[in-house]
Formats: C-alpha cells, structure tokens, sequence
C-alpha cells in the first residue's frame, strides 16, 4: 500500500525508542481568525496553550422573539497554517543503540533518511517513570496492570496513589476535537487498568475515551503477533487472522495505518493527522515473520558476539556524534554476564538464535546531548 500524504503539508515523524528520538517537521503559525466574527463563515485557530479550548463568548443578543435577537456563531477551529501531520513511532524495550540511525547495527534506512533532513534527540531519561507520573501527572504511582478498583479510594487525609490518570491529563490529547486535528492510535495500548479492560467498560480510560478518535490495537502490555485475543478497534474486540495462515499483526497494523492516513488525506485533506504508531514487534512475545529471521540470519550482524558488538555500536555512535569523543563504556558485567569467548558451541549458537528476534546490547550514553 502506498501513503497519498498531501503535498502542501509536512510531515513529523517522531522514532522514540527506549532512550532516543528522531524529529523532522516545521512549526505551526500564530494564532489567527478569518472571517467576520459571529459569522457561520468565520474559522479561527487556538494557542494550544490551555487545553482544551475554552468556549467562545456569545457576543449575540437574545431577546423574546427571533426578530428582536442577534445571532452569534462560535468561529469554526481550524488547524493553524502549516501544521504539520505527526507520526509518532514508538519501539517498545528497544535500546538506544539499535537502529543504524542512532549507531546500531540493525539497518534502518528510512529513519536515517528522516534524521538527516531533521534531528536526533539523545538525551537520556532513566526509567523512573512510577515516581515521575504520581508526582507530575496522574497520579499513576504503579503501572495500569497493576491497578485495581479499591485503589482508587483515599484513606483518610492521606490521597491514594493510583493507576489512573486524572480526567484533565486524560483529555488532553482528546481536546484534538477541538483543535481541527484528526487523532489514531495503532499498537499497545498499556493505559486502561486491566479491571475496566472488559467490554463492560467504562470506555474512558481507553484510546477513544482519551480523545484519539480512531484505535487499532491491543489492550495491554504485549500480545500475540500470529493470534492477538486481546486486538481491538475503538471499543470492539475484532479476530481477523481467523482463516488466515500467514496473518501477522505488526504487518497488519501497518496496513491499517496506511489505509487510515490514505483516508484522512483523501476525504479531509485540509485536516492535519497526529498518529500514535505503537507496534509490538520489538517487545516480548518475540514473533518475527520467518522471512525476516532469514533475511536478518543472511546479514551476520551478530556473529561476531556480543562483546565486539557492544564495541562497534560504540564507534559508530561516537562517529556520528550521538555520544561525545570521551565518553566512556561502562565496565563489562562479568560477575553476571560472561564474555562471549567464554560461552560453549550451544551457549553461543542458543544466543545468536535468539538475537534475530532480539535487540542487541547497546551502550547507554555517559552524558547529555543533542546533535
């Protein structure tokens, strides 16, 4: 399938790894209304500074009858003047050193292609993300998995900590009804508290219910890729690989944003897109096509083992500047990992097996930059 992307409007793809981003796009022009005001013809853009928008005042008259009253229309919101569309592609549980964009070994031609017209981010942020969301956002100490009903109560003059976001941090994004922005979600969706993941609902805490009009995904942490029972679109849980041998769902998800993006700019083409992309591909189960097995066995990418690895992702990062000439390898782990050299025949033919699925050892940057 091919993406019929509108010529007059640029494109942001963001690839956010575990630690990493890649951005291109342009920003977005002031706000700015056309029109007579109070007229049904009249379009005007927001700040996005406060979401959601706030209501337009009627600045209309309403008396007895018809004839006595001045009518008034709320200006129409319109994506401001070169708004950009937004892919968002996050890889889930891959490293920072795994694509070839960011210094991997793993070849990836069309991000590099994206990081050379735009930017790659490397600052790193540990995984404190628990702590970060009760303090900041949620309040959502613990992850959604682990969420249950009763966790949603206080105890007394003490606020529970919870798996759930508040409502004005759930809708945020869903505010893109109001801001002119079309909204999808494909992939994981490891958000909804698994005690309202059922079809009894409530549905606010799902994709839909946080404002992205469209969801093609799975509900949870991680799926089947060959027969996903947890695959669903907006609220309906749909099986679509019965009767079909070769289906697979990172190819299928791909399809369906395809064909989503393909739609959007063919029935509203003035209408600019932000796409969650979150396939789970790279996170656990690790269910490859057996094309790709091949096709990744055929390249020898880690024959040589895993400590040469770890040493040529580390030059090929300092080459293209991702992480400083100084920075330094943290020592290698001996007391829990051994050297390559020193596993056996099977040790060694069991982990090059597993890496065709898996993502290699990478180095993590010592310090903080942005190229």
């Amino acid at each position: 399938m091919k993406v019929n992307v509108n010529a007059c409007r640029s494109v942001t793809v963001v690839l956010l790894t575990t630690i990493s981003l890649c951005v291109i796009g342009t920003a977005a022009s002031a706000q700015k209304t056309i029109g007579t005001p109070g007229s049904p013809g009249a379009t005007t853009t927001i700040k996005g500074d406060k979401l959601p928008a706030r209501p337009q005042k009627f600045d209309g008259k309403i008396e007895k009858t018809a004839e006595q009253s001045k009518p008034y229309w709320p200006a129409r919101i319109v994506p401001p003047a070169g708004a950009p569309n937004i892919l968002l592609i996050i890889t889930d549980d891959s490293g920072y050193g795994v694509p070839s964009t960011f210094g991997g070994v793993i070849p990836t031609p069309a991000l590099d292609r994206i990081a050379a017209n735009g930017l790659r981010y490397t600052t790193s942020t540990p995984r404190r993300c628990a702590r970060r969301r009760a303090r900041r956002s949620s309040p959502a100490a613990i992850i959604t998995r682990s969420a249950t009903a009763s966790s949603q109560s206080k105890l007394p003059g003490i606020p529970a900590t919870t798996a759930s976001l508040r409502k004005t941090r759930r809708r945020s994004v869903g505010s893109s009804k109001t801001t002119a922005i079309a909204t999808a979600w494909f992939g994981k969706n490891h958000n909804t508290p698994e005690y309202q993941a059922s079809q009894a609902g409530p549905f606010d805490q799902w994709p839909t219910g946080m404002g992205f009009e469209y969801f093609y995904g799975f509900m949870g942490g991680d799926t089947n890729q060959w027969e996903p029972g947890n695959l669903v679109r907006n609220t309906t849980p749909i099986y679509p690989y019965e009767g079909k041998k070769d289906w697979n769902l990172t190819t299928a998800m791909a399809d369906d944003a395809i064909a989503y993006m393909n739609r959007m700019n063919a029935l509203s083409p003035e209408t600019p897109f932000l796409i969650k992309y979150a396939p789970g591909g790279t996170h656990a189960p690790h269910h490859p096509t057996p094309e790709w097995i091949e096709k990744i066995s055929d390249m020898h990418l880690f024959d040589q083992g895993w400590n040469e690895l770890r040493e040529q992702i580390y030059a090929n990062q300092k080459k293209l500047g991702v992480i400083p000439p100084d920075a330094k390898l943290t020592p290698w782990p001996s007391d829990l990992i051994k050297e390559w050299d020193q596993l056996s025949a099977d040790e060694k033919k069991l982990f090059l097996r597993q890496a065709r699925s898996l993502p290699p050892t990478s180095p993590i940057p010592t310090t903080r930059s942005v190229v």
